[in-house]
């Protein structure tokens, strides 16, 4: 158990994916929470919903965005610790719209290294992402590869990597920089290929499976162990001024795991691999397996889920939650 008692955290991205998931297990460790769900005017909490009542009652939800500096040196005032998530993810968004990337991603991360100066926070944990290595020049991948930015997102998040460690330096502020590997489980969006292969099969209405290129190799990460991950460096002071990536070590081509849904879940259809879902050339990361020997040194960390056990969580999942997972209505 990690415990988190008599913290008081601040979560930025707290209604997404792995945000949720981290919330969530802050209030089983402990914590007094404030989650940051981007200001909408629906008022929705986004994956925070999927909360029990229990754990969803300890929380104190705030809405904002983390490119008003304002605001958050407001929120993380009187915070230990803070997990900043919040971020524009989409890589093929990014190509339309970088210079939305950049104002959220890079000056969002400014703001948040400011604001926890500013208020003197114990540790400030900046999400960064495998993406920022490009295709491996070497495999497994440690927190020594060189990094390229070989999409406008993964660009940003170098960017945003880089002044994290520059307010280290420079103001000695106690930061790590967090860089999960592709990171999956309940609550993920079709956004994302596991999501995608799923929903495609549950979905009687779907005929077949409509994916990008079958042969990049990913390193796939259970949301659950990306949290433990995120927590235990939070509470580390050896994590201080690190870059600390976290993985399974293991690789699967995008076909390895579009047969091991259909073993889950006991469903055979064909693939189809569409141009337009494929990246540009140079664009595209081929291979991605993390070495997590540092996060298991400094923090104590392993992975503990298996891909083959994962995806049948998110099986469940999808199933319980079919309606937002309608793949013949929404993927696009």
């Amino acid at each position: 158990m990690i415990d988190y008692k008599d913290k008081k955290v601040f979560v930025t991205g707290a209604a997404g994916f792995i945000g949720s998931h981290l919330v969530e297990e802050l209030v089983k460790s402990g914590a007094q929470v404030r989650a940051l769900a981007h200001y909408n005017s629906f008022s929705s909490i986004g994956n925070l919903q999927y909360l029990s009542k229990d754990i969803l009652g300890q929380i104190e939800i705030v809405f904002g965005d983390v490119t008003d500096a304002f605001l958050m040196e407001k929120f993380t005032k009187d915070c230990h610790v803070v997990f900043h998530l919040a971020a524009l993810i989409g890589i093929p968004y990014s190509y339309i719209a970088p210079a939305t990337y950049v104002s959220t991603n890079i000056n969002g991360t400014l703001n948040m290294l400011e604001a926890c100066r500013k208020n003197q926070c114990e540790k400030l944990l900046v999400t960064s992402t495998s993406e920022t290595y490009g295709t491996a020049l070497y495999a497994p991948i440690d927190e020594k590869h060189p990094l390229q930015g070989q999409s406008p997102y993964s660009a940003t998040k170098i960017g945003a990597d880089k002044i994290a460690e520059s307010y280290f330096l420079s103001f000695g502020l106690p930061v790590c920089i967090f860089r999960p590997f592709n990171t999956y489980g309940p609550r993920q969006s079709m956004r994302a290929v596991i999501p995608t292969i799923l929903s495609q099969l549950l979905d009687a209405n779907c005929d077949e499976i409509k994916l990008g290129s079958l042969s990049p190799v990913r390193d796939m990460l259970f949301v659950k162990d990306t949290a433990r991950g995120f927590m235990l460096a939070g509470l580390s002071e050896k994590s201080n001024g690190e870059v600390i990536s976290v993985g399974t070590g293991i690789g699967y081509t995008i076909g390895d795991i579009v047969e091991l849904a259909k073993k889950v879940t006991g469903i055979q259809k064909p693939v189809i691999e569409q141009n337009t879902r494929i990246r540009p050339e140079n664009s595209e990361v081929l291979k991605l397996i993390c070495d997590y020997s540092k996060a298991e040194t400094l923090l104590g960390w392993t992975p503990t889920t298996s891909l083959e056990s994962g995806l049948e969580q998110l099986r469940d999942f999808i199933m319980e939650n079919s309606a937002n997972y309608n793949a013949s209505k929404y993927y696009v």
